[in-house]
């Protein structure tokens, strides 16, 4: 049998230019996309204060909350880095009482934590450009390939 390869190649872009400068672009300005993630965003969110969230709710949050945090570490919105740790632990805690049974349950408190949280990535979001954002999804996929996100079900 042949080992595979670690070789992936990287994407091509077509159109450079437009690419550059879509990316100095504030993400506003694309309000139909803007739009749609926080729909996604605030209708998980909506299902966790009504304790009917699901996996895939946890997960979306958590993706909001990762990019929060990536955007925080670029100088956008990092006033607020303790603000940002506490809601992560929030949502980490909701998370780990429910990865057994998938009911997932906040408690008042964390519940706090975490709308804090979705309005300063909300205001993250209106303020940061495309580039900004990409940018911060990278350095969160980096995060998880190198394995130094914390895991929620911890393999034993």
């Amino acid at each position: 049998m042949k080992k595979r390869s670690k070789y992936r190649p990287k994407g091509i872009i077509l159109d450079t230019i437009s690419y550059v400068v879509s990316g100095f672009q504030p993400l506003a300005k694309h309000k139909d996309v803007l739009i749609n993630l926080q729909l996604k965003n605030h209708l998980a969110l909506e299902a966790l204060r009504l304790g009917q969230a699901t996996k895939e709710d946890i997960d979306t949050l958590i993706s909001a909350f990762n990019i929060t945090e990536a955007l925080a570490i670029q100088k956008i919105g990092d006033d607020y880095a303790k603000e940002i740790r506490k809601a992560q632990d929030a949502l980490y805690e909701c998370a780990k009482r429910g990865a057994g049974t998938y009911r997932f349950v906040a408690k008042g408190v964390e519940l706090k934590a975490i709308n804090f949280l979705m309005e300063l990535h909300d205001a993250q979001l209106e303020a940061s450009t495309v580039k900004d954002v990409e940018s911060a999804i990278n350095l969160v996929n980096k995060t998880i390939m190198q394995k130094k996100a914390r895991p929620i079900v911890e393999k034993i």
